[in-house]
């Protein structure tokens, strides 16, 4: 579901929801709290990764990809968890350096997510590699109108969090940003931004050291009325934030190992 596309959505005049304070059902008072949650899920904010029980869709993880090398550890990045003071959460990764790797390798990398690549002499999806345990599918859902992939792109993932079905993300990313400097990702809902993530590509003279920050919660006002406190608690509760910690820190990691080589064999055709 692309949640930009939905047509549920608030009205722009803030002050006429706030002074009534609560809203009627069936005769009934709702707290604003609960109001907001009944518009949200019918809004299809599963894109989160909380799948209805009718969904068509029913992933499930696939056989993990035989890779040649170890997944780097948590303990190999710096991290932070922050929550500010309109409610939004934000987890901070300083990732370990990536050798051999270039901003204009992560950048091609970006574009060329969705073609395919040799392991082992089999051939993969790219996405598939990238986390050879919990990624399950990738495609570019909305390309620019040249074909090419960049800033307002969308990608759809599908992903289970330490290969564990209960931490199962499926979302549609808007690429909100793409250059040598950085990549930044966002989901949104009700014309607002409700969870990004940003990365940050920082050269350094052995490879590219990447810094991750990903908010979690919307920056206006409906974020401050209980919005953002329900979206952390719905869809990242502390359980799944600290394996998203560590699922980022494997993901990223795993770039030096096939990145370099698959930039040079490639890079020239696209």
């Amino acid at each position: 579901m692309n949640l930009q596309n939905s047509p549920i959505g608030f009205a722009s005049r803030r002050p006429n929801l706030l002074a009534a304070g609560a809203l009627a059902e069936d005769g009934y008072q709702l707290p604003r709290r609960h109001f907001l949650k009944r518009i949200l899920w019918a809004a299809g904010l599963s894109a989160f990764g909380i799948l209805p029980s009718g969904c068509a869709v029913k992933w499930s993880l696939l056989p993990a990809r035989p890779i040649s090398w170890v997944m780097k550890p948590l303990s190999s990045a710096k991290t932070e968890e922050t929550t500010l003071p309109d409610g939004r959460v934000r987890l901070h990764i300083d990732h370990d350096l990536l050798r051999d790797v270039t901003p204009p390798m992560l950048v091609w990398w970006w574009r060329n997510i969705g073609a395919e690549m040799e392991l082992n002499g089999q051939s993969y999806p790219r996405y598939l590699i990238w986390h050879p345990i919990d990624h399950i599918h990738f495609e570019v859902a909305k390309r620019l109108a040249d074909g090419s992939v960049g800033p307002g792109a969308v990608f759809h993932i599908v992903e289970a969090l330490g290969a564990d079905m209960k931490h199962l993300i499926d979302a549609r990313l808007l690429l909100q940003k793409l250059d040598q400097t950085g990549a930044a990702v966002e989901v949104r809902a009700l014309a607002q931004t409700v969870l990004e993530i940003r990365g940050q590509f920082l050269p350094r003279e052995a490879g590219t050291q990447l810094v991750s920050t990903m908010t979690i919660g919307s920056s206006s006002w409906l974020g401050e009325m209980g919005l953002n406190s329900w979206l952390v608690e719905r869809f990242f509760p502390a359980e799944r934030r600290k394996v998203w910690l560590k699922h980022s820190v494997e993901e990223i990691g795993n770039l030096q190992f096939f990145l370099p080589d698959l930039y040079r064999r490639h890079a020239r055709a696209g």
